[in-house]
């Protein structure tokens, strides 16, 4: 990673209040891609660049964050569309992840991005954020009722005893009476069926509205759709633009289970904030990479998870509702599939 802070942008190109960036009195939007040509900037994402001393010290004098989020990233959309599950549950197509952020800034981004319009909070047991994800609930102020909770079961928990204890646990600090969706969250050891079991009966009790999986195998799958009472309502897995999961989506489709990214960004991993067909796809559009990334999970039936401490990037990500992708940019998009996880450690 380079950054030449000594090189200016263009002479004719300066930042003003009103929009993103004016050049000759016309409001024009560059997106991140180039920024990061304009600075020199190689193999950088968006909080990294935020992090950025020389970056910082140029932009955020010059207007803020807008420059890295779409025109009016700032303003809420205060409907998000809701997709049916296959017990008839209502899920939101959108939500806020929650891994890493705990404490204050836990309890913060959660009440902001519930101020913003969001309904859907994902969190779980091994984020150790349960307690200030449950105090941003809280201080929202908005009705649960009105809200689709998430949390996960960890594999140290697997077992029909140990996962209602780590149920009740995972109630008792988020400081609710139910859960919306209660999720295995890796199950690659340990007696998950016996999991599977108490979480059938959590959902006969009411105090579980759906129940599921998250990065679970083709085999676990099948063994769930064809041998348990309760099918599993969704699948919690990676996907993005680089890793997009065409099998996983067509089975997935296939037996009615609602797929969600739980990193629809990848986290910015090989680039893909300054990726060139996804940049070019952002400016055509007046949108950010970001909610360009969102739309195409959007189109594509996926519900999106995605994670930010930044207050404008929480708004920026739920402003994905008022364009839509069209057979040429879908045609862009297809062939950045690395059909690989951009994840390795996690493997």
């Amino acid at each position: 990673m380079r950054i030449n802070s000594g090189r200016k942008l263009r002479e004719d190109t300066k930042i003003s209040k009103g929009c993103p960036v004016a050049r000759n009195g016309k409001a024009v939007f560059y997106p991140f891609q180039f920024l990061l040509k304009e600075l020199k900037i190689e193999s950088m994402n968006r909080r990294q660049f935020l992090h950025t001393s020389a970056a910082s010290a140029i932009f955020f004098g010059m207007g803020g964050r807008k420059i890295l989020a779409a025109p009016n990233a700032d303003a809420p959309v205060k409907s998000v569309p809701w997709v049916t599950l296959n017990n008839g549950v209502m899920m939101p197509r959108i939500g806020l992840g929650t891994m890493t952020l705990r404490g204050d800034l836990g309890v913060r981004c959660v009440a902001d991005a519930i101020s913003f319009g969001y309904r859907l909070i994902d969190t779980a047991m091994i984020y150790d954020n349960e307690t200030p994800v449950g105090e941003g609930i809280k201080q929202s102020g908005i009705r649960r009722e009105e809200l689709f909770i998430t949390s996960k079961l960890w594999k140290s928990d697997m077992g029909y005893g140990n996962t209602k204890r780590g149920f009740q646990v995972s109630i008792d600090k988020l400081k609710v009476d139910y859960l919306d969706l209660y999720l295995i969250h890796r199950p690659s050891g340990g007696d998950w069926k016996g999991s599977w079991r108490a979480m059938e009966e959590l959902y006969h009790q009411g105090k579980i509205k759906a129940i599921g999986m998250s990065n679970a195998d083709f085999a676990q799958m099948n063994d769930l759709i064809s041998n348990f009472e309760v099918k599993p309502a969704v699948h919690q897995v990676e996907t993005h633009a680089f890793f997009q999961e065409g099998s996983a989506y067509d089975y997935l489709k296939q037996h009615g289970v609602q797929m969600e990214a739980w990193s629809p960004f990848a986290e910015g991993r090989h680039g893909l904030f300054a990726n060139d067909s996804l940049a070019a796809i952002a400016k055509k559009h007046n949108k950010s990479v970001a909610q360009v990334c969102l739309r195409w999970h959007f189109q594509r039936g996926i519900v999106a998870i995605p994670r930010s401490s930044q207050k404008a990037h929480i708004a920026e990500n739920l402003n994905m509702f008022d364009f839509s992708l069209d057979d040429s940019d879908l045609a862009s998009i297809s062939p950045l599939d690395l059909n690989s996880t951009q994840f390795p450690e996690w493997s």
